[in-house]
């Protein structure tokens, strides 16, 4: 199917999503996939129709953004996180952000976890993505009863609720601790004097350089010493270029940059 560069700038032009950062092979495959799913003929057709047309408009947006995600995914990397960093890192006034969050079972598991450590009214989690609809469910904190089958018996015991036939909701206590907000990754500010970085199972989608881009505004959030938590298929290759350090399989720490002697005569001046 030809159309494919045309396509993403018309795109970018609509609605300011950069498709060019994304991994080409794997987003075409997805955009031909979609296309071919409404019978359309080329970008050009299925352009012209989602332009116009709400509907298909926001289920491209959808489509393109990717929303999978569960609580407390790959527990041991989670026991890593309680047992082993989050013990050196806890403080009051500690600053969490989960970065595309989907519809929010990752920052609700942090919140979960802390509530071992610290009074959450002593936290601040804030919870981003791109996908305003996966940010309006995840406010609602309520999952299938599937979604909440891994989520250990002694968080689900205490902080869900039976909310009807087929959900569960999550605690008043812990939904409060999060702020839900949206956040392109690619365009917009970063939050900053962040100490725990969470950002899982995303870039893998993202060519080098947009992920080039990321990492080094990720090391810009974090505060000295922050610590970066990403998923199971994403280690940094070369991580001390963009000046982090691995302290376990998943976890980077920001390495503090020692001004050089020219900066700390410019500092006096």
């Amino acid at each position: 199917m030809v159309g494919y560069e045309d396509f993403v700038r018309k795109i970018h032009k609509l609605t300011g999503i950069d498709l060019s950062l994304y991994k080409e092979k794997q987003m075409k495959r997805r955009l031909e996939s979609l296309i071919s799913s409404y019978k359309f003929k080329s970008y050009d057709e299925y352009f012209n129709e989602l332009s116009v047309n709400k509907t298909l408009y926001e289920e491209f947006l959808n489509y393109i953004t990717i929303n999978v995600t569960e609580f407390f995914r790959n527990s041991s990397q989670w026991e890593i996180l309680e047992k082993e960093i989050l013990p050196n890192i806890i403080k009051k006034g500690f600053r969490v952000w989960s970065a595309a969050c989907s519809t929010g079972e990752e920052p609700y598991s942090v919140a979960m976890l802390l509530t071992k450590f610290i009074d959450l009214k002593d936290v601040t989690i804030i919870a981003t993505d791109i996908d305003k609809r996966v940010l309006e469910k995840a406010k609602k904190g309520a999952y299938t009863i599937e979604s909440v089958k891994k989520v250990p018996e002694e968080y689900f015991k205490k902080f869900f609720r039976k909310f009807d036939d087929k959900n569960y909701q999550i605690s008043e206590e812990i939904r409060n601790s999060v702020r839900f907000e949206r956040h392109d990754l690619l365009n917009d500010e970063y939050p900053q004097n962040i100490d725990l970085l969470i950002c899982r199972n995303v870039l893998i989608y993202f060519n080098d350089t947009a992920k080039d881009k990321i990492y080094k505004k990720f090391y810009d959030s974090l505060t000295d010493n922050g610590i970066f938590f990403v998923g199971s298929t994403e280690q940094i290759i070369l991580p001390y270029r963009y000046n982090f350090e691995p302290v376990k399989t998943f976890f980077y720490r920001k390495i503090v940059k020692q001004n050089s002697p020219s900066d700390k005569k410019s500092d006096k001046k």
